[in-house]
């Protein structure tokens, strides 16, 4: 199954991949403006989310998104994912290193990370009110712990209706995504790791250890962001992706 997505433009390609609070509309800030910039940009829904339906079997979401890319005849992409999205254009990027040729990571998570206790008590809450039923104030909890202050409640809506969708596809799964043991050292794109201020400690520690990691990385932590920059000020963090991307003054190829 090729997973749901949008692609617009032509150009060298950029992929963008969701949070997993989220679905591919949440980069619709970034769209026309990647578009603009001379991109084919391509974003997707993994499974369980948007209009992606859910497995019937174990599968691998950097295995779907190698598999988008193969099916739309792209050799080689920029990535550019925001938190679960970020770990899977790691293990993308790990898998298929001559595939990948930037990767500008968003309070992303990262393969084999281990949660802090302040990360597993919020994974404790929202499996407790899940469980007991209470499926809004579970979405609640979401908005909440992951968009930062410069969040206006027009983001805060549309993160609510991502968060509610994917957790009324999710309550039938019955099988989730292979977690696969990849070697980071096999990547080779330029990435920019992005950290929020006022985002988990997890994900800060994550994209400060990211340079130490890789042979071609830097850390930036943004003063005013929580968990997803690219909601909470859209335009700030579109000329951030754009300025990376163009680095060498012309578009990432």
């Amino acid at each position: 199954m090729i997973i749901s997505h949008d692609v617009a433009g032509s150009g060298p390609a950029v992929v963008l991949l969701h949070s997993s609070v989220c679905d591919r509309r949440m980069w619709d800030a970034q769209w026309q403006p990647l578009v603009d910039a001379g991109h084919r940009v391509v974003r997707c829904d993994f499974r369980g989310f948007g209009d992606t339906p859910l497995a019937d079997a174990p599968y691998s979401d950097a295995g779907d998104v190698l598999a988008l890319l193969d099916h739309l005849g792209i050799g080689t992409a920029a990535l550019v994912g925001a938190s679960y999205g970020g770990r899977i254009a790691l293990t993308a990027a790990a898998l298929r290193p001559e595939a990948v040729t930037r990767l500008a990571l968003l309070g992303a998570g990262m393969p084999g990370h281990q949660p802090s206790d302040t990360l597993r008590a919020f994974g404790g809450r929202e499996d407790a009110l899940i469980e007991a039923g209470r499926i809004d104030e579970a979405v609640e909890l979401n908005v909440e712990s992951w968009l930062g202050p410069e969040a206006d409640e027009r983001t805060r809506a549309h993160v609510r209706r991502m968060q509610r969708h994917a957790f009324d596809v999710q309550m039938t799964a019955t099988v989730g995504s292979d977690r696969e043991d990849v070697d980071l050292g096999r990547i080779t794109a330029p990435t920019l790791a992005v950290s929020g201020a006022h985002d988990f400690p997890d994900f800060r520690e994550i994209a400060a250890a990211l340079p130490a990691l890789l042979p071609d990385a830097r850390h930036q932590e943004l003063p005013w962001a929580g968990h997803l920059p690219s909601l909470e000020r859209p335009a700030e963090t579109t000329a951030l992706l754009l300025a990376f991307l163009h680095e060498d003054g012309r578009a990432a190829r």
